[in-house]
């Protein structure tokens, strides 16, 4: 993969050299608040459609970003059979190029009330949290204007895609800001971790569609090992495909798939190809 969008200098023989991924390029991007991201990006191999390209904005890039390209590339080649189109992949990730990074601990939580906060893996302080909407801004005001100073978008098909903390920010984005995106995946929500405001941000996008009328996707997806306490992933997943189902006729095409056999760190391949072809509806 490329930085800054030169190719490294290789040298025949150089058993160091950087793997490259083919059509892509990588590039730093900083927020309006000075926050550095590394932001990976593909560009498919065929001319874009008088529209513009499809484009995929995926959180914690380093993670998947390869296994969703890959994905795309095998799947794209017949679309009229795998109902997967042509697309552009954006991962946002970080310089440290973890595949999750501690940065997201922020970039991805809802200002929760401290004694709301549910007890951390190590027992320790959670780090800063809070910073969702900061982040959502830098998304719609420096991210996608980049992306599309560089490749032609079709602003009417673009997805968000998330997983964990990931999962918990894309609804809050769907919530927030229905407009953003017409694909909304969810991968293993952590519900949990933000309550109550979540559920008020729910409550307050329920009555917003009642009212405005949108065409959106949502897929809340996860694996069927994570039902265990204390946080009962699975149970709060379904109770909210449950609320949120019957919002069909005010334009929420919303779907919940719970893998068999998977837990949570293994779920997040087992999304991508049902992410792609949501994000092809």
């Amino acid at each position: 993969m490329t930085s800054d969008f030169t190719a490294p200098q290789v040298r025949s023989g150089d058993t160091h050299a950087p793997i490259e991924l083919r059509g892509t390029r990588q590039f730093a991007l900083f927020s309006a608040e000075g926050r550095e991201y590394r932001i990976l990006m593909s560009v498919p191999d065929r001319e874009a459609p008088a529209s513009g390209y499809p484009v995929i904005y995926m959180l914690d890039g380093h993670a998947a970003f390869a296994t969703v390209l890959d994905a795309e590339r095998a799947q794209s080649r017949r679309a009229e059979k795998t109902g997967v189109a042509p697309s552009v992949i954006v991962g946002i990730g970080y310089p440290s190029g973890l595949p999750f990074s501690p940065e997201r601990s922020y970039d991805y939580t809802l200002p929760v009330p401290a004694q709301n906060l549910p007890p951390s893996r190590d027992g320790k302080r959670w780090p800063e949290h809070g910073g969702a909407d900061l982040f959502l801004n830098f998304i719609e005001n420096v991210l996608k204007p980049k992306i599309e100073s560089i490749l032609p978008i079709d602003r009417s098909r673009q997805t968000l895609f998330g997983h964990s903390l990931g999962g918990l920010f894309t609804l809050h984005a769907l919530f927030t800001r229905p407009e953003a995106f017409r694909c909304y995946i969810a991968g293993s929500p952590s519900l949990h971790w933000a309550k109550p405001l979540i559920g008020q941000e729910e409550e307050a996008f329920i009555q917003k569609l009642h009212t405005e009328k949108y065409e959106l996707n949502l897929l809340i997806a996860l694996g069927e090992l994570e039902s265990d306490p204390p946080h009962h992933m699975v149970q709060n997943a379904r109770a909210l495909y449950d609320r949120l189902e019957p919002l069909r006729e005010y334009g929420l095409n919303v779907n919940f798939r719970l893998f068999e056999g998977e837990n949570h760190g293994s779920t997040l391949p087992s999304i991508v190809s049902p992410m792609l072809r949501t994000a092809a509806l």
